[in-house]
């Protein structure tokens, strides 16, 4: 009995869990109906590791979704950048074509100006001009020496930088008009990712053609200068000939003769001057003004559409002409050629001007419906037969 009440004394009394649980929630609902509180529901252990387990598995639901979005994401970039490289790559292959293609048009350019102008360098530094007999008595020929009234410098003012300030004017102009206007190129040029303003395309063009034009009129004139050998009328007072016997032109002896063998004592003259006295024909100044000046004139006509005034471009135009007029006079008045020596490089500078701004530049484009007034063939001939209606009385 002693034993009993001793281990009843030190044993604690312990409820069933299900009670504990049961007292639990019910002590919960009653103080739920006294005020607001939060339930707080103590999970059995069994419980417990089911929800342990639960959350185990949505977490690694979740981290495998993660790692599978990622591999998407992942491939659907490498994916994207593969297809953007071959774009890119295609891209920039492209503009490197397109640079070499106009670094090939320039070049090409270039070298052709090159060709026409090199000739001319060569005649300068090289060229020995034909050979020409004279008469003593030629009273052409004798006329005194006297400085241009048109120095070169005036000469490369004139034949240069006027017509590369009125073509750079113009189509500055040009291209300001096209954009207020909203009629733009459609063509663009880009070259090393720089897009080119259309004026200096435009310019480039014009003032490429202006100088294959001005070459090329140079080397017909120098061509027929080294050809002929033409005398200056200047001639005997820059030469002062000597014959073989040591007589001059004074001597009664050389009236009348041609003389062919001769040495030219030139005294007080250059070697340059010694050259240039055979270079008469054709007049070089005549011909480089005229060229320059007509086809100013002519770029006006095309491109020129200013509204401010209706005798502007008119003006322009007469002016240039006067200039390449006054400059060809003064070449007879300097006794530096004779007049039909003018007379011929004025008829190759603006033939040359009219061939190169209506054949070679873009100034004037033909009319593509344009129907020529002659047959060319068989089918013309018949077509024109065909349209013939004879009528009689």
């Amino acid at each position: 009995m002693s034993n009993e009440s001793s281990a009843s004394e030190t044993t604690p009394l312990r409820r069933p869990e299900s009670q504990l649980s049961a007292a639990l929630v019910a002590n919960v609902a009653s103080s739920n109906n006294n005020k607001h509180v939060i339930n707080i529901a103590v999970p059995t252990p069994a419980q417990a590791l089911t929800t342990n387990s639960d959350s185990n598995s949505i977490i690694e639901e979740r981290l495998q979704s993660f790692t599978n979005n990622n591999n998407n994401n992942n491939n659907s970039n490498i994916n994207h950048t593969q297809q953007q490289h071959p774009q890119q790559q295609q891209q920039n292959n492209k503009n490197m074509d397109t640079n070499k293609r106009i670094l090939c048009r320039v070049g090409l350019d270039i070298l052709i100006l090159l060709c026409v102008g090199f000739p001319i360098l060569l005649f300068f530094l090289l060229g020995d001009p034909y050979k020409r007999g004279f008469f003593c008595d030629d009273e052409s020929l004798k006329h005194p020496f006297k400085d241009s009234t048109v120095r070169n410098w005036m000469l490369y003012i004139i034949g240069l930088v006027i017509p590369v300030g009125v073509i750079l004017i113009v189509e500055l102009q040009q291209s300001r008009n096209a954009k207020v206007s909203g009629n733009g190129p459609a063509r663009r040029y880009v070259f090393m990712s720089y897009q080119i303003p259309d004026w200096l395309v435009e310019c480039y063009k014009k003032m490429g053609v202006f100088a294959f034009g001005a070459a090329a009129s140079q080397l017909t004139t120098d061509i027929a200068k080294y050809s002929i050998g033409r005398l200056r009328p200047h001639f005997i007072a820059v030469c002062q000939p000597q014959m073989p016997d040591g007589s001059t032109c004074d001597n009664a002896t050389n009236v009348g003769k041609y003389i062919t063998d001769f040495t030219c004592k030139g005294v007080g003259s250059s070697a340059r001057m010694l050259k240039e006295m055979r270079l008469s024909f054709p007049s070089g100044h005549s011909s480089f003004t005229f060229y320059t000046m007509v086809y100013v004139a002519l770029y006006l006509q095309a491109r020129m559409n200013w509204q401010g005034s209706k005798l502007l471009r008119h003006f322009l135009q007469f002016l240039f002409i006067m200039i390449a007029w006054y400059t060809a006079l003064s070449r007879v008045s300097d006794y530096k050629h004779h007049w039909s020596d003018v007379l011929a490089g004025s008829a190759i500078g603006a033939a040359c001007a009219v061939i190169v701004a209506n054949y070679v530049s873009d100034l004037f484009p033909s009319k593509p419906n344009a129907k020529s007034y002659l047959p060319r063939n068989s089918q013309d001939v018949s077509q024109t037969h065909s349209t013939v209606v004879v009528t009689t009385n």
